[in-house]
């Protein structure tokens, strides 16, 4: 999760919100990015939110690590889905080596574009030789905040493929669709899946 303060404050405020609205339905492209992965994978989930990501890994079959920076969320997940959610935000990930995927749907958007570099060489660096790595940001063209008062990077999609590149990471695909944000929004979206060089 950021290191934004009203971001974080949003988050541990909506918990309760975010359980209810989105606790049905993993999402959309998480299932094929689980078909890239070998049995019994262990996969770092970044802004896990409500667990619905995670718990369908876990029907999986993967070894979920799910982390979200809001406290509240971290409860939500162990409560609802009695997985072993901690809390960690993204400037907090240290590992090394640690996992062989890291999952961050709609989340690494709130990172500040100053910090984002710092971000993604630390996603780079707990990802294993050939590891795999999922992203969703919102198009734009410039940081600011959303309706709800949340800090977004608003990448256009060359900026984000270049800063993906500079952080080490091959992109493997690139899928740019619509999709409407909590804030009711309507904006384009990227998809980005990317691989650890072998």
């Amino acid at each position: 999760m950021s290191a934004d303060a009203a971001t974080l404050a949003y988050y541990e405020a909506q918990a309760p919100r975010y359980t209810m609205d989105f606790g049905a339905a993993p999402s959309r492209h998480l299932d094929a990015f689980l078909d890239r992965l070998a049995a019994g994978t262990r996969i770092l989930e970044l802004g896990c939110g409500a667990g619905r990501d995670a718990a369908r890994m876990a029907e999986r079959g993967f070894a979920v690590d799910p982390t979200d920076g809001a406290a509240a969320m971290v409860r939500k997940v162990r409560e609802r889905f009695d997985l072993p959610a901690r809390q960690l935000r993204f400037d907090e990930l240290d590992a090394v080596d640690g996992y062989d995927a890291v999952w961050a749907h709609a989340c690494l958007l709130h990172v500040g574009r100053v910090m984002l570099p710092a971000v993604l060489a630390s996603i780079r660096r707990a990802l294993r030789p050939s590891g795999w790595h999922y992203a969703s940001f919102k198009l734009g063209a410039a940081e600011g905040r959303d309706l709800l008062g949340r800090l977004h990077n608003f990448p256009n999609a060359e900026w984000i493929a270049l800063a993906y590149r500079e952080a080490g990471f091959d992109i493997v695909d690139a899928l740019q669709y619509p999709g409407k944000g909590t804030d009711g929004t309507m904006r384009d979206w990227i998809a980005l899946t990317c691989q650890v060089p072998r």
